[in-house]
């Protein structure tokens, strides 16, 4: 029986998609849980997942995460993570790993809630007086995290100047690669390779070329597309390549069509263009999505 899994709590982007909830995903190592990045609604989702049974996952169990970098869309959660879990009776501080300024970022929310963390710990709940608070660490490249179950290193991925990793997970019996927001890199190929799952972000390669030059020079210098992430993964050979933060490259903010059948056939494209290329197993991640 496989001890690791990797469960897809949001597969999303900046754009409101309503099937796609903020980017967030968790390793799962025997009844522990990793959350890497805590995009909107990552403790909703980490509660739907325990529903289907994945224990690890109940809000009181999440204590370690680790942040890829600081844009809104990756960490909008973070006020939830830090106390929803608490709520629900987390005893213990949350560790984050992240870039530079995410002590900051913490420090900030952790002010914002001063008079809630007063009523829940002074008021008629008399909640833990440890479960909200967090001990945070800035990292740079290398090995961020080990325990007895797992081994995270964290090596550079290139999103335009904003300080960016992606994350290697190493288990007792899997290798598990998250990009996180990130243009082609040597690096990326020489970290991933071999490794069991690469769950790597992607545009519609097609659907660039199609927007302006200014869009497709943003693009191409800070995302990976579905023709280049195919050909690293010819020399990566991942077991499994799953993508996520799916990037269309078409109107998402409307209502005049139906959005989601056409999202979908813009998914099916960007399969088509790394198929295209590459000839191992791949697949387009969906939130709840598990990987064993």
């Amino acid at each position: 029986m496989s001890r690791t899994k990797l469960v897809l709590l949001g597969t999303g982007t900046p754009n409101a998609e309503a099937q796609g909830s903020g980017p967030s995903s968790a390793v799962i190592v025997d009844d522990k849980a990793y959350i890497v990045d805590f995009g909107a609604g990552v403790v909703r989702q980490a509660s739907k997942a325990f529903q289907m049974g994945i224990d690890a996952l109940n809000p009181k169990n999440l204590k370690v995460a680790f942040s890829t970098h600081l844009h809104s869309d990756h960490t909008t959660g973070l006020a939830d993570l830090i106390f929803t879990p608490w709520v629900l009776e987390r005893d213990e501080p949350l560790k984050i790993f992240g870039p530079k300024g995410t002590k900051h970022m913490v420090d900030c929310i952790t002010q914002a809630y001063e008079i809630d963390i007063d009523f829940r710990i002074n008021g008629f709940e008399k909640a833990n007086g440890v479960g909200y608070k967090t001990e945070v660490t800035e990292i740079t490249e290398g090995i961020v995290y080990q325990d007895e179950l797992v081994t995270v290193e964290a090596f550079t991925a290139v999103h335009g100047t904003l300080e960016c990793y992606s994350y290697k997970f190493t288990t007792p019996d899997k290798v598990i690669v998250i990009s996180g927001d990130t243009c082609p890199t040597q690096l990326m190929i020489d970290k991933a390779k071999g490794c069991d799952i690469l769950l790597h972000e992607v545009y519609y390669s097609a659907g660039l070329a199609q927007r302006e030059p200014k869009w497709q020079k943003y693009h191409s210098e800070v995302h990976t597309g579905a023709l280049d992430l195919a050909k690293m993964c010819c020399e990566i050979q991942p077991k499994q390549l799953v993508t996520y933060h799916r990037i269309y490259h078409t109107e998402v903010q409307q209502n005049k069509i139906n959005i989601i059948a056409h999202l979908k056939e813009r998914e099916y494209a960007i399969l088509d263009e790394i198929k295209s290329v590459y000839s191992g197993a791949a697949c387009n991640g969906q939130d709840l999505d598990v990987f064993i």
